[in-house]
């Protein structure tokens, strides 16, 4: 039997799945419980030091008959340095790490003054992109160089922004040629679980890889 949620379950009220609302998201988050990937986007500020910003809840798609590949950025702050990054350099690097350097990547949430060189300070090192004017990370195993295309708002008046980037040229370590999506590969953020019938603790989200590969579709 399935259980229908439309209205938030008492068992979640006062659960993280609850008062993470003030942080702009919605408990049907928790309860789907859809994970996204987890990447580092990158760009230069205005004072020519490097930016860095965690983000997940994003998908990327081939448009225009093949000739274009996009990332959907879902949700970016308005009031944050990405928008205000995006919108002044039109350019972008978006950098997958491996769970080896999750940590050092999400130091740079705490390393996030105007005047701090983000990629610097968090302990990983700046490496020049080929085709758009914005810092790649060394460590990451992939790095996706990107121009700006448009945003629109989810919801008019909303502080958060859909954002596509068109994605011009990609780079791969070669350790990582065989394959990207192993134990060491890209990460996923995963709300924090829970049982909204029985809510038996609360906690914050983690990154997590997918290990079991299932083949689907031969061509």
């Amino acid at each position: 039997m399935k259980r229908i949620y439309s209205e938030m379950p008492e068992s979640l009220k006062g659960t993280y799945a609850d008062y993470s609302r003030n942080f702009g998201f919605s408990w049907k988050e928790f309860v789907a419980t859809v994970p996204s990937p987890l990447f580092l986007v990158t760009t230069y500020k205005s004072n020519g030091l490097p930016n860095a910003c965690m983000q997940s809840w994003a998908a990327f798609t081939s448009a225009d008959h093949g000739k274009g590949f996009y990332a959907i950025l879902a949700s970016v702050n308005k009031r944050g340095h990405l928008y205000q990054t995006l919108r002044e350099q039109q350019e972008a690097v978006i950098n997958f790490m491996s769970a080896d350097y999750h940590a050092a990547c999400m130091a740079t949430i705490r390393n996030n003054a105007f005047e701090a060189d983000e990629i610097k300070a968090s302990g990983l090192t700046v490496e020049k992109a080929s085709r758009v004017n914005a810092p790649m990370v060394k460590e990451c195993f992939m790095n996706l160089e990107c121009r700006y295309v448009w945003e629109k708002e989810i919801v008019p008046g909303d502080d958060h922004v859909m954002i596509c980037l068109e994605v011009l040229g990609v780079h791969i370590d070669e350790d990582h040629l065989e394959d990207r999506t192993g134990e060491e590969g890209l990460l996923y953020n995963i709300h924090y679980q829970m049982n909204p019938e029985h809510v038996m603790k609360t906690g914050h989200d983690y990154a997590a890889v997918l290990q079991k590969k299932i083949d689907v579709m031969e061509y």
